[in-house]
């Protein structure tokens, strides 16, 4: 029985899409990430079906065992977007093709060590970009001495940042928060920009996302 998956990925793509042609990018330039945590794998295995081949994981465990239960999805592409303590590096540096909170340099030293002699792991630095003492991320100002470290560890390639802004109606305010993202990534050379949800996608990409994490616009609510 359907779950509407496909239905809702197709709705996703179109949306996408529309934001994309409003920023003057191609459609290409966005890479759509199915956040999938709390989510059963048949459904991770239903949006694969219908094409999709990026997904989103926030616990490191729950990765680890759905990456051991999907392991016959060839191509699929887990990204690791929560916050990571160092006991459990081992699972996302063994599995994930992205990390996307990387603002400790205890975290990268960790995966650094753990990828060593295999292909760089590719992360997103997190910025608290609305200066909320609730979120992680670093503080803009803390930047530039974080990725100069950070930078100089084998097994790690830093390709944007991420961001995970307040929730806001304000479109306005919420534009603020992504332009001030893609202006610090544009400063230290930062090509990616990981941000948006379901919430203001649209937005993010219009701003310049080139990722934007997605679940509850495909899979519903979490329980």
């Amino acid at each position: 029985m359907s779950t509407g998956v496909a239905e809702r990925l197709a709705s996703v793509k179109e949306r996408i899409a529309k934001a994309c042609e409003r920023a003057g990018r191609p459609v290409e330039s966005v890479t759509l990430v199915a956040v999938s945590k709390l989510k059963p794998a048949a459904l991770i295995r239903e949006a694969y079906a219908a094409g999709q081949r990026d997904f989103g994981e926030n616990y490191a465990q729950e990765l680890r065992d759905k990456a051991q239960e999907l392991s016959d999805l060839e191509g699929l592409r887990w990204h690791a977007i929560g916050p990571l303590q160092t006991n459990k590096v081992k699972y996302v540096a063994k599995v994930a093709s992205a990390f996307h909170a990387l603002d400790r340099l205890e975290v990268a030293r960790e995966l650094s060590k753990r990828r060593e002699g295999t292909s760089p792991l590719p992360c997103y630095v997190e910025v608290n970009v609305g200066g909320e003492s609730t979120k992680s991320g670093l503080e803009p100002a803390a930047l530039p001495d974080f990725l100069g470290q950070a930078r100089a560890l084998p097994g790690l390639t830093l390709v944007g940042l991420m961001s995970l802004p307040p929730p806001t109606d304000d479109v306005a305010r919420a534009r603020g928060y992504f332009d001030a993202l893609r202006e610090l990534a544009r400063s230290h050379g930062l090509p990616g920009l990981s941000m948006g949800t379901t919430h203001d996608f649209e937005l993010a990409i219009e701003a310049g996302a080139t990722l934007v994490r997605v679940g509850t616009a495909l899979f519903g609510e979490r329980d």
